[in-house]
């Protein structure tokens, strides 16, 4: 069982950055390729950001593309998300999310473990 608990969240202004991190319980996070998922209000959940379990693949939703970048410390059992030139339309609820293989799923199905999300509104 792997729990995940992510941090990080806030309010900001438009074109503010904000780094959320996500920490892994037990000994299997380097087995573990790791996801970012947002729900925004009135939207369904959506792929965001995901990246390989030794770290050297990254994949991007477009929507987020050369602003967001995920990245994890295997050593911490923790994976990151800077999010930078945020905007309103990236409010939403963040969730962290692990699925048990190396390349990282875009579909939400896939991931076998949560984390309850932490909240991030841009707003002026």
């Amino acid at each position: 069982q792997v729990q995940l608990v992510e941090s990080g969240g806030g309010s900001v202004e438009p074109g503010g950055s904000l780094r959320l991190s996500c920490a892994a319980s037990g000994p299997t996070f380097r087995r573990l390729a790791m996801g970012w998922f947002r729900q925004g209000p009135g939207k369904e959940r959506e792929f965001v950001v995901a990246i390989s379990r030794s770290g050297g693949r990254t994949y991007s939703a477009d929507s987020v593309k050369d602003r967001f970048t995920i990245s994890r410390d295997n050593a911490k059992n923790t994976v990151y998300l800077q999010m930078n030139f945020l905007k309103p339309e990236d409010t939403a609820v963040y969730y962290c999310a692990a699925a048990g293989q190396d390349r990282p799923p875009t579909r939400s199905y896939l991931y076998d473990y949560w984390g309850q999300g932490t909240q991030v509104t841009v707003s002026s």
